[in-house]
């Protein structure tokens, strides 16, 4: 185990003020809770340096506009792009939704071919589907391996020159696996395919580098990396942003308006039409900033480690049955026999634990497992091994209540 995971109870979880001691929250995965940095940026957002960007011309306005376009900047560094390749989105389902509409829908006839897997969040499922009726492109779907990865070798033998996207999680939102996305890449790119990743559980607590992974548009969320909701990214090829038409209409993404017509900015500026999520772009700055003064590396490695003794331990219980990889990032999805996932997390809540019950925005997934649902414990920088303890005391409390 390593140092950073001995000790981030102590050391971190003093960082987040929503965590009363005793409550353990295993709920990353749907949201982060928020550490100090990234409240206190909030808070200064809004008390002391608040004005709208990229119109005024006083003072406050013009600060406010460098450090909105410097959380740019900081958001490209992060994740191995260029400053006007980051578009400000709302959130990766509004940037998945952007590209769908934008490229697919624009590019996209009928007999061309979408591919996604088996596992994807309903935010990679629907957006296409809509898409797919329009234009009368089909969609394909990618098998699971028996130890519940996208199976690449499956996706290799159904790619056909027809199909123009391929669209999928860089790790899994119930099972944590995480995407050979590299290899992806160069299979979507083999037949002339584009490639979207939905990095939503990636960038918490993996180092992403879009070059590096050679894909094509890449989309996450910001309260998902203890930033504020409201506020996520999409980042896509200059080329292929340049020649997609705007998401919406509105100020700031013009160049020019008249009635006779209208001419459009360059990207990124063409997609955010309106007044910006100003502060939660600010916010987003001070969580990138918080994740990389931990590491990354560190990150993973800590979770790898809660993640390798929570499965150990679920393991040795003969009512648990678990999903996902052994190596999966950060999450973990189980069920208790005979006991529904919504009553499992209702008696860890009467516990102080807090985990996710349901089916995550991933009924196709959920169908495949043979499930309606499943308990999912996910962790975060603020977890110990208190969580764990506390996590297995509650599940042996169901077992008993339930027999």
């Amino acid at each position: 185990m390593t140092a950073l995971a001995q000790t981030a109870p102590l050391d971190l979880l003093a960082d987040f003020p929503a965590i009363p001691a005793g409550w353990a929250y295993l709920d990353t995965a749907a949201t982060s809770q928020k550490p100090q940095p990234v409240i206190d940026a909030i808070t200064r957002g809004y008390a002391r340096d608040y004005a709208t960007v990229h119109r005024g011309v006083y003072q406050r306005s013009a600060d406010m506009t460098l450090a909105f376009e410097a959380a740019r900047r900081r958001v490209a560094r992060f994740i191995g792009g260029q400053d006007d390749e980051v578009v400000f989105v709302r959130g990766a389902t509004e940037g998945i939704n952007l590209v769908a509409q934008c490229w697919a829908g624009t590019q996209l006839k009928a007999g061309d071919r979408i591919l996604l897997s088996t596992l994807e969040h309903h935010s990679n499922i629907v957006p296409w589907q809509m898409v797919a009726e329009r234009t009368g492109a089909q969609i394909d779907v990618v098998p699971l391996t028996d130890d519940h990865r996208i199976d690449l070798d499956a996706m290799a033998a159904m790619l056909t020159e027809r199909h123009r996207l391929v669209a999928l999680a860089h790790v899994s939102n119930v099972l944590g696996s995480v995407l050979d996305a590299k290899r992806a890449a160069a299979l979507a790119h083999g037949v002339g395919a584009k490639l979207l990743l939905d990095g939503c559980q990636a960038v918490p607590r993996l180092a992403v580098d879009v070059a590096d992974l050679d894909c094509d548009f890449y989309v996450f969320s910001g309260h998902k990396l203890y930033g504020p909701t409201g506020i996520g990214v999409l980042w896509g090829r200059r080329d292929l942003l340049e020649a997609m038409p705007p998401y919406q209409g509105g100020g700031s993404m013009i160049d020019r308006v008249t009635f006779g017509g209208t001419t459009y900015a360059p990207p990124p500026g063409r997609f955010e039409a309106g007044t910006p999520h100003i502060v939660g772009v600010i916010g987003l700055h001070a969580a990138i900033d918080y994740v990389d003064g931990i590491g990354l590396d560190s990150i993973h490695a800590h979770e790898t480690a809660l993640v390798h003794r929570t499965r150990t331990t679920l393991a040795g219980l003969n009512s648990v049955r678990l999903f996902g990889p052994e190596d999966s990032a950060g999450i973990v999805s189980f069920e208790v026999e005979g006991v529904h996932p919504h009553d499992v997390a209702t008696i860890l809540d009467e516990g102080d634990v807090a985990i996710r019950a349901g089916h995550h925005c991933a009924q196709p997934l959920m169908d495949a497992l043979g499930v309606a649902a499943t308990a999912r414990a996910s962790f975060g920088v603020n977890n110990g091994a208190a969580d764990i303890d506390a996590l297995i005391k509650g599940i042996e409390r169901v077992t008993r209540i339930f027999g």
